[in-house]
């Protein structure tokens, strides 16, 4: 990690030149090949396909990435996680935490990707970069059997976890526009660390 958080010969810390650098960060998190698991990175895929939004917001397919994550949301002010949190409930049930929620909700580290987000969250607030605000959303698993598609239910949640994604963006002031013609989806595309910037 010294060659990321290390100083550089100007004596500025090279985390202030990070790749990614957007005041918005929308992060989808999760295994698409485990069915459910991937219902994150599917929740930011149908936000992409369906609303344009600010230069300002950046949209990134976290996939099952760890600390690798640090690049994309460093220097970020509002950090939206999309994920399906195993929270041992009825599968269905809907998550929603805040910033100091979020780590205390991590400590369980229930899923690989989980444990990275913790680990970048802490990072970042022992560099002293903590990001101001983060909310995770998200819902119980259906099936993490092997497989592309989400399971019915968890298909069926989706329009209700992009709403309250919606809902979250417009309390930070962010205001995604409708497209008239949705871009193609499809949910059988294995994709990891893709990162869709607004330009």
């Amino acid at each position: 990690m010294a060659d990321i958080f290390g100083n550089g010969s100007d004596g500025v810390s090279s985390i202030d030149n990070v790749l990614h650098r957007s005041e918005v960060t929308i992060l989808g998190v999760g295994n698409v090949i485990l069915r459910d698991e991937g219902f994150g990175v599917r929740v930011m895929e149908y936000l992409d396909a369906h609303y344009e939004f600010p230069e300002n917001v950046q949209l990134v397919d976290g996939g099952t990435l760890g600390i690798e994550l640090t690049q994309y949301v460093t220097g970020t002010d509002k950090l939206l996680v999309i994920d399906s949190i195993n929270g041992g409930a009825e599968p269905g049930t809907l998550f929603c935490f805040h910033n100091d929620d979020v780590m205390e909700h991590f400590q369980d580290k229930l899923s690989a990707h989980e444990v990275g987000i913790q680990d970048v969250l802490g990072l970042l607030t022992v560099t002293g970069h903590k990001i101001p605000e983060v909310i995770v959303i998200g819902a119980q698993p259906f099936d993490l059997e092997a497989g592309v598609e989400l399971s019915a239910g968890m298909q069926k949640l989706l329009p209700q976890v992009v709403e309250t994604a919606l809902e979250k963006l417009r309390g930070w002031g962010i205001e995604p526009v409708k497209k008239k013609v949705p871009d193609a989806m499809d949910f059988g595309v294995v994709a990891e660390e893709v990162i869709r910037t607004r330009g």
